[in-house]
């Protein structure tokens, strides 16, 4: 018996009901495969130079390889640009945040943003506003409060997926080590690591910098040159130590701003479209009315 596998490596690979195990049959047919994640990003990137696999399955594969090394505190959108709403409040003092923020869920506090008791459903306070003013008294909307998820920042996004997925939440609220709100992370948030950003209306194609749009506004992307803005919409913005639009925006504010905080400068108003913690991605720009003085 003993001969009989010297003489044929493979036998001796058997087990004992005569068949080799998966990891060894892959491996025997896998030889010479990578041995680190680098090596097989870069045997698939060579696949799509020669055509074998197209540049968005590229894209996906590489964005699931990332988000399972990156963790919840790395994409989570922090705690100073959390929009949440007051218990305390009433539906008609929060209805404008809820109108310009254009989210579809909001942490509802109590007193302060480490007092996370629910998620409101932008769409539960459409039975709110068809209610008659006598009935609105009477109107409980904490009754359609979803319960909170909490997770820590160290929470990998795999995990986290696979969680959303199966509980069917689409928002976590963020924790540090001492139990305070960190920040929080929607569904969406974990996708685009993978598939890219999500478009929307304001989405516009990667080789276009300044679009113009209905009624004289322009979606443009924060990395546009200040020279390049100038020359499409015929202003006079400079700086000394700030090349982009992007750049400017947030110098005027002081701060990196959030999605859908706004400034006037000289006669446009900026409004940020899409920003995360650290950088301004996309602004809407439009022409603002010069009041007459009487």
């Amino acid at each position: 018996m003993s001969d009989k596998k010297a003489d044929n490596p493979e036998a001796a690979e058997e087990t004992p009901g005569g068949q080799r195990s998966l990891l060894d049959r892959l491996s025997h047919v896998l030889l010479g495969e990578p041995g680190t994640r680098n090596d097989l990003i870069e045997i698939l990137r060579d696949a799509t130079g020669r055509d074998l696999l197209d540049r968005d399955s590229l894209d996906m594969i590489e964005g699931v390889l990332q988000v399972s090394e990156m963790k919840v505190r790395d994409i989570m959108v922090p705690r100073s640009q959390m929009d949440v709403v007051d218990k305390n409040s009433t539906p008609e003092n929060y209805l404008p945040l809820i109108i310009e923020s254009g989210h579809s869920r909001f942490p509802m506090v109590e007193g302060d943003k480490d007092k996370v008791i629910g998620i409101l459903l932008a769409k539960d306070l459409l039975r709110y506003l068809f209610l008659e003013k006598k009935k609105r008294a009477h109107f409980n909307v904490h009754d359609m409060l979803r319960p909170a998820v909490f997770v820590p920042e160290s929470k990998r996004l795999n995990v986290l997926l696979r969680e959303f997925r199966t509980s069917r939440n689409h928002m976590a609220i963020v924790v540090d080590e001492y139990g305070g709100v960190a920040g929080l992370l929607t569904i969406e948030d974990v996708l685009e690591q993978i598939v890219g950003e999500i478009s929307d209306e304001y989405d516009i194609d990667d080789d276009v910098m300044i679009m113009p749009r209905e009624g004289g506004e322009y979606v443009v992307k924060a990395l546009v040159n200040l020279a390049d803005f100038n020359s499409r919409l015929n202003t006079q913005f400079a700086h000394d130590e700030i090349e982009t639009i992007g750049g400017l925006v947030m110098n005027r504010l002081g701060h990196v701003p959030r999605r859908g905080e706004k400034i006037d400068i000289d006669g446009f108003r900026f409004e940020v479209l899409r920003a995360d913690s650290r950088r301004v991605y996309l602004l809407k720009v439009t022409p603002v009315e010069k009041k007459s003085q009487s």
